[in-house]
């Protein structure tokens, strides 16, 4: 608890490595998380694969799950 699952178009190694460090940071401040509790994975896809791989069975189907879609908060 937690793992955070991210999808996202190829960016360059330090900036996703950056992410991912703020992210890990962030969830050990905000939830008061342990370090060895924490499992985030980072997975590049190419924009043209966006919609069949993220979009439609990610997004679209699990849209009641979604807590910003689209840069809206649903909160």
């Amino acid at each position: 608890m937690p793992y955070v699952a991210i999808k996202c178009y190829p960016r360059p190694q330090e900036k996703l490595d950056d992410m991912v460090e703020k992210m890990n940071q962030l969830l050990m401040d905000a939830w008061g998380c342990p370090p060895e509790t924490i499992t985030i994975s980072l997975e590049q896809i190419e924009p043209e694969n966006w919609e069949e791989k993220v979009g439609a069975p990610e997004i679209e189907a699990k849209e009641d799950l979604m807590m910003i879609l689209h840069g809206e908060k649903r909160f």
